[in-house]
């Protein structure tokens, strides 16, 4: 566990103008800003191959007004994405909700004009609380392909990876009266020995406090138990050193969950099979909140049901759309998605009771005609009703990764509570406040990989500005040069 906060040596090993933390997504989005900036960048990575949060998704990165949505006839614009996170967040975070939006679509169109990085827009439904499709991914909805893929322009843009690169300190510099000056660098372990990195501007991406239990069961009691399907070295150490430097924190109850993890396979469900009409029930065949809400909010309560587990039932037609993505694929190539032919045969592979499971769909049914309204407040009139044969996928609530952390401004620069900056050191990602207010509801699909990819740009790119000079963060980015030291690797 990394918590230390040290004095920069005099004698280092290693000199670099922009250290990161980090490579998943936040970092290495943040490398490609730094380096299209002009600076020299290292990053450090714990595990030996960079995976992350971001690979763990389904790499989808929320954009509003991209040329992409444009070709497509769809109206959208970065005020109705903010207006679209403030409503689900009750308007948290405001500035940085506006701040992410207006430049989500820059980014996305960067990413595949300068970097090659294969995105399209994601069409066919909407996840909860978007008015607009404005899910970039890449074709598979894989968030392992898209860190492939930043992987693969980092390489070229010349930011020197570091993997199996413990970070086991900041160092800090001090002004006379013994009080932190600036962040100066990092001490990282690598196999048995340390070693001290001289840094001019550090950037912090791995991500928050997830994997930590003793953090979850401080900030985020209510999933304290649930199975944590996050990235495991979400150890809180950006919240550490944070909290040792005297930084600002914010949100730190808020988190990601998602109520549709298959059991025992471990594998992601896409929600786009409940937002396109798909219900989910308890063991005991019934309803129990307005699912179609979000799959964060929701991941408490089927906790909190018997066993903690439920199924989550469609048909062969949300079965369909489902298959775009790689993660559902596997579950089905698993064993993990079942098929009947009517009620009956339904009852009898889920164990659902039969009598429980009929009230049920003859509920939803109703209310997909117009019939009744939904006790839960749903609206089933949008997507035509469930009709054999039917799908079912057993499922249990899950932590994936927490949404609070270091208070940044618009640049990234982590905040003191008074509201100065703490010179040298910046967040994105997870390390990060996000824009996802405060709990579980507020989480608006792709709010992770917005502050992973859009803020982690924002950060990296203001950190090299900070440390060469000259421009303005609104002005065109500098040619990228190979940085020196890079076949050091």
């Amino acid at each position: 566990m990394s918590t230390a906060l040290l004095d920069l040596p005099r004698e280092v090993a290693l000199e670099t103008e922009v250290a990161i933390v980090g490579a998943g997504g936040a970092g290495l989005s943040a490398a490609l800003a730094a380096r299209e900036a002009g600076a020299e960048v290292w990053l450090f990575e714990r595990d030996p191959l960079p995976r992350g949060s971001t690979a763990m998704s389904s790499g989808m990165i929320p954009a509003a007004g991209t040329r992409f949505q444009k070709a497509r006839g769809i109206d959208d614009d970065p005020e109705r994405f903010a207006a679209d996170i403030l409503a689900k967040n009750g308007g948290a975070n405001a500035a940085m909700a506006h701040r992410l939006a207006g430049a989500a679509a820059a980014t996305v169109e960067r990413l595949v004009d300068r970097w090659g990085v294969r995105l399209e827009l994601v069409e066919g439904f909407l996840y909860p609380g978007h008015s607009r499709p404005r899910m970039h991914a890449p074709p598979s909805r894989s968030g392992e392909e898209l860190v492939g893929a930043l992987l693969a322009a980092c390489e070229d843009a010349g930011a020197v990876l570091v993997n199996g690169a413990r970070v086991e300190a900041l160092f800090v510099e001090r002004g006379r009266d013994g009080a932190i000056a600036r962040v100066a660098g990092l001490l990282v372990r690598r196999g048995k020995g340390s070693e001290a990195v001289r840094a001019r501007a550090v950037v912090l991406a791995c991500c928050g406090f997830a994997g930590a239990r003793d953090l979850v069961r401080r900030h985020v009691p209510e999933m304290a138990e649930a199975p944590c399907h996050g990235h495991p070295g979400n150890e809180g150490d950006a919240l550490r050193w944070g909290e040792a430097l005297g930084a600002a924190l914010a949100d730190l109850d808020a988190y990601q969950g998602h109520a549709g993890l298959a059991v025992p396979h471990g594998i992601l469900v896409t929600w786009a099979i409940v937002s396109e009409g798909g219900i989910q029930v308890d063991l005991g065949g019934e309803r129990f909140a307005d699912e179609s809400l979000g799959y964060s909010e929701q991941a408490a309560r089927l906790l909190a049901r018997p066993g903690g587990l439920g199924w989550i039932l469609f048909d062969t037609r949300r079965r369909a759309l489902a298959r775009a993505f790689e993660d559902f694929r596997r579950a089905e190539a698993l064993g993990a998605i079942r098929e009947a032919a009517d009620r009956a045969e339904l009852a009898a592979l889920t164990g659902l009771p039969p009598a429980a499971l009929a009230r049920t769909l003859d509920e939803v049914e109703a209310c997909a005609r117009g019939e009744r309204a939904d006790r839960f407040g749903r609206d089933f009139t949008r997507h035509p009703p469930l009709a054999p044969p039917f799908c079912a996928v057993k499922v249990t609530g899950a932590l994936f990764h927490t949404q609070g952390g270091l208070e940044v401004d618009g640049q990234g620069r982590v905040l003191r509570p008074d509201g100065t900056v703490i010179e040298g050191l910046y967040a994105a990602g997870g390390a990060a406040r996000g824009v996802s207010g405060r709990g579980a509801a507020g989480y608006l699909s792709g709010n992770g990989l917005l502050s992973a990819i859009v803020l982690g740009r924002i950060a990296g790119k203001a950190a090299a500005l900070s440390v060469r000079g000259g421009a303005h963060a609104g002005e065109a980015e500098a040619p990228v040069r190979p940085a020196p030291g890079r076949d050091d690797r």
